[in-house]
């Protein structure tokens, strides 16, 4: 591999080398390690936007190599305009929240431990988007919830800290075992492992008779990881993580890859009635809930987190209608959202950090203490807002040029993102504003301006959302057009511009503006109306959670009691009982029982004798009065098989039939003559009888098995394998050994080794009843 697939390669190396050098440095630099750590992720930065003019002309890039040819399993990549735009976001946030961890928590003596983990998760982010193949997505999807839990729990001295990111975990990683199920069904009806292929066989997909099956077990995977209603509980709770994971996973990057999942998706399985009615409408739900639940807080983060959970229900709104406009709107929100969101979080964390508190109801008047930091939460805000001539007011204007309409459908989901988008605006304006402007409150701590590693993310942030709207045109030329293209699966220009346009559109931007300033003016009222209709309402997803989970502690414990009791004749028992059903219920279901076996004519009489002694030997285990005696006269039917072995000419494994049998009996003996267990069965006959009936269905089935193997015709191929090469290859002429010591040398090794354990097992056993008895 030469060239850029090699450089592509070192680029989604780079940030796990990055984690695996981060502790030495930050042990060298302290928290100044942030600055040689964040050129890794503007390295990637820099590669990946030289992607651009060609993704801009409407290539698609993709690369990689075969990992294993025979199943069409390739790690390769696809980069165009929806995998760009996310590779851009991902690794130039990511810049930034380094430099911003570094501020944020220097001194902090994991802080090193912080770098590795969140330079993962950048990692396995990029890995995720860029993903050609099926099973690489998998792989890099489990690998950001893995790395997510390790960074909300980074706390891990607080039981919220360690419950939410246990929550996390098990939402998201729930989620991707629907993924893999929807990608493998996805693999039976299509024939191909890779996206780059996948996109041509959208009329199949949409044809199958599995089309619905495969979009329950993709949106499963998406909505968990896009916190969708009812899943929507673990991304608030995720905020017990520090700041800067809080603005990088949660708000541009992690919870953005169920929203990637279904803009990818959108060309195949796109345009039909379940896709158009399941993801509006619960993404409209999700809009509802996330900003209702938004104004009810106090604490800045989670303000932010409800508009989060409501911004991806907008996302996933506007993927689900799949018309032209809705398209472009959903390309222009995914970007504008990454930047105002990212600079807000970070803003919640220098307040909390320099004044001690994220409670907004206890701040006020911090506009001279922290200019810079002031300015950067405006400017968001008004990109959060919808105002021109920020990237937002592009965003919200071709959001209700997609969804405005006169049928019953267009104004049920025109209503929905006009008090979403107005809820939305109120509590952007709630955490620019109110923590900075009136008189000064007393804080915790003495508020000041915080360093440069801190302010400069949340700066660059909100600048480039008021750069990329006043230069609309150039920023739709070179990603929004050829995001919306990837997600339509088409060619589609976006045009809008940061000039308003008289029409339905401007109006309804003009009602959202005018009930969010009315809402922001009676914040209290709305955040008390709000808290009375959560607590009327009462039980919520997050509560079921957690009942759920002690309801699964609760059963899992009941079935390890049942199953698990500590007593070895139930464990025996049930082993039986389990080889009995699989060797006769098969047949029985089939049909396939073998014929009934003919007694030879001319039977020789030594053939004859070794039979009617293994009878004999039957009788005598039946008949014994104590189990010493049944031990020893459970020997006769070994030996008599090692009879019929040498009397068909296999010397050696009657031999080593004689060895084994000798060997059990030995030391089956010896157990019992040292634990001197009980000599006879006093159970009733009651106890004895399904005992009984197991002992008798599992001989019953291991002869009717073996009737119908040898009743088969006999293939010769292994034998003649071993004939051939046993002496070319193993250079033995007695094929039997070759195969015992040479083809089967593992196996044999396991054998010798299982007889080991057990004879330690006994003596262990003995050793114990000898303690007991001194």
């Amino acid at each position: 591999m030469t060239g850029t697939m090699g450089f592509t390669l070192l680029a989604f190396c780079l940030p796990f080398i990055g984690a695996l050098v981060a502790p030495f440095l930050t042990r060298l630099l302290g928290h100044n390690a942030a600055w040689p750590l964040a050129l890794i992720p503007f390295a990637v930065f820099l590669h990946f936007l030289g992607f651009n003019a060609d993704v801009a002309d409407g290539r698609i890039v993709t690369g990689g190599y075969m990992w294993v040819p025979s199943y069409n399993v390739s790690f390769s990549w696809l980069i165009d305009g929806l995998s760009l735009t996310f590779l851009l976001l991902i690794s130039g946030i990511g810049t930034l929240i380094v430099l911003y961890a570094g501020g944020y928590l220097k001194g902090h003596k994991h802080q090193g431990r912080f770098f590795s983990f969140i330079l993962m998760f950048m990692g396995s982010m990029l890995g995720l988007v860029a993903s050609d193949s099926f099973l690489m997505l998998f792989v890099f999807w489990e690998l950001t919830s893995i790395t997510s839990f390790l960074l909300i729990g980074f706390d891990h001295a607080r039981e919220a800290s360690r419950r939410a990111a246990l929550q996390a975990l098990i939402v998201t990683g729930g989620g991707g075992l629907f993924l893999l199920a929807g990608l493998l069904l996805l693999w039976d009806v299509t024939d191909v492992t890779q996206f780059s292929l996948l996109m041509s066989f959208g009329p199949e997909v949409r044809a199958s008779p599995f089309y619905l099956a495969i979009l329950f077990l993709m949106l499963g995977g998406a909505f968990t990881k896009s916190a969708q209603f009812p899943f929507h509980f673990w991304l608030p709770n995720a905020m017990e993580a520090p700041t800067p994971v809080s603005a990088y996973l949660h708000s541009a990057t992690m919870v953005k890859a169920g929203v990637y999942l279904l803009m990818r998706l959108n060309p195949v399985m796109g345009a039909t009635p379940a896709w158009e009615t399941i993801l509006p409408a619960f993404g409209g739900l999700t809009l509802l809930v996330g900003s209702v639940l938004a104004i009810r807080q106090t604490d800045l983060k989670l303000m932010l987190a409800y508009t989060t959970v409501a911004s991806l229900g907008l996302l996933v709104m506007l993927t689900g209608f799949g018309s032209e406009h809705a398209i472009a709107a959903a390309a222009l929100y995914l970007v504008a959202h990454s930047l105002f969101k990212g600079a807000l979080f970070m803003v919640a964390g220098l307040i909390d950090h320099e004044t001690g508190t994220r409670d907004v109801t206890k701040l006020g008047g911090l506009r001279r203490a922290m200019p810079i930091t002031f300015l950067a939460a405006l400017v968001a805000a008004l990109s959060m807002g919808g105002l021109p001539p920020f990237f937002g007011f592009l965003a919200k204007e071709e959001i209700y040029t997609a969804l405005a309409g006169g049928n019953a459908r267009a104004i049920a989901f025109t209503s929905a993102a006009v008090i979403g988008n107005a809820l939305m605006f109120a509590v952007a304006f709630a955490v620019a504003l109110k923590p900075f402007l009136g008189n000064a409150v007393a804080t915790p701590k003495q508020a000041h301006e915080g360093p440069a590693l801190l302010w400069i993310g949340p700066v660059l942030l909100a600048v480039t959302g008021l750069a990329i709207g006043i230069f609309s045109g150039l920023a739709h030329a070179l990603m929004t057009s050829p995001l919306a293209s990837a997600i339509s699966g088409i060619a589609q220009t976006v045009t809008i511009s940061a000039v308003p346009h008289v029409g339905i559109a401007l109006y309804l931007s003009l009602l959202t503006v005018a009930i969010g300033v009315a809402v922001f003016l009676k914040l209290n009222a709305a955040r008390g109306a709000a808290d009375r209709l959560i607590e009327d309402i009462g039980w919520g997803p997050d509560r079921g959670f957690d009942q759920a989970m002690r309801g699964l502690v609760r059963f899992s414990t009941r079935v390890a009691r049942f199953t698990q009791p500590g007593l070895m004749e139930i464990y025996m028992t049930a082993t039986f009982v389990v080889v009995a059903l699989a060797l006769l219920v098969p047949p029985a279901v089939y049909g396939e029982w073998p014929r009934a076996p003919v007694w030879p004519a001319d039977m020789p009489f030594h053939e004859l004798a070794v039979m009617v002694l293994a009878a004999l030997g039957i009788a005598a285990v039946l008949m014994a009065r104590n189990r010493l005696t049944a031990i020893v006269a459970l020997g006769i039917q070994g030996f008599c098989v090692a009879m019929l072995f040498l009397l068909f000419g296999a010397p050696d494994l009657a031999f080593t039939q004689f060895m084994i049998e000798t060997l059990s009996v030995v030391i089956l003996a010896l157990a019992m003559t040292r634990l001197k267990l009980t000599p006879r069965d006093h159970r009733p006959l009651r106890e004895k009888i399904p005992d009984a009936v197991i002992a008798i269905a599992c001989g019953l089935g291991f002869a009717l098995f073996l009737l119908r193997v040898t009743q088969a015709r006999f293939d010769t191929a292994l034998t003649d394998f071993f004939n051939l090469y046993s002496k070319t290859i193993a250079h033995g002429a007695n094929v039997v050994n070759v195969i015992i010591v040479d083809f089967r040398g593992t196996d044999t090794l396991g054998e010798i080794a299982v007889v080991m354990v057990t004879g330690l097992a006994i003596l262990s056993l003995i050793r114990i009843r000898k303690g007991r008895r001194a």
